[in-house]
This record gives structure tokens, C-alpha cells and sequence, in this order.
């Protein structure tokens, strides 16, 4: 059996809940103040409009099969930046 390339997947999920969360960052700030302040307390606001921005464009990358390996590359590399500058925060 053929699979339907338009048929939503797990990944298209994911993309999409990523997505929203991201538009959420602009939305109520406040809400990810106490998760971003500990990883970039200068300047924070700044820092939660860009986490959300990255997180809205990843999610959508992630939405299409088109433009997946793109989405799954920045998703790889958001997440690296993160943890680096959580390691950096904490020393």
C-alpha cells in the first residue's frame, strides 16, 4: 500500500505543536521567562522573542516532508546551541 505523502505523520505533528509553542513566545512572554532567564539572563525578553522565532521556523520545517531534513538540521542545531549555553550558564 501507497503511503499518502499528505497525510499528517508524527514528525508533521511534532513540527506543528513546536510551531505553536513558538508563536506562543510572542503571545505571553511571561511564560517562558522563568525557563529562559537561568540560560540567557541578559537581556531575556530579547532572548525569549528569538527562542520562539527559532522554534516557529523549525516547527514548520518540520511540518513538510519538503522541507523536513532542513527542519531536523536546525532542530539538531537549536538544541546544541541550548545546551551550550546551559553548560555556560552553569559554570
Amino acid at each position: 500500500m501507497a503511503k499518502n505523502d499528505k497525510s499528517l505523520d508524527a514528525v508533521s505533528l511534532i513540527g506543528g505543536g513546536l510551531a505553536a509553542v513558538g508563536l506562543t513566545h510572542f503571545v505571553k512572554p511571561e511564560l517562558f521567562a522563568p525557563i529562559t532567564a537561568p540560560v540567557f539572563p541578559d537581556d531575556t525578553t530579547t532572548w525569549t522573542y528569538r527562542n520562539g522565532a527559532c522554534e516557529t521556523a523549525i516547527g514548520v520545517a518540520l511540518v513538510s516532508p519538503r522541507t523536513r531534513r532542513l527542519g531536523l538540521v536546525g532542530l539538531a542545531g537549536y538544541l546544541g546551541f541550548l545546551g551550550y549555553r546551559a553548560v555556560q550558564a552553569k559554570a
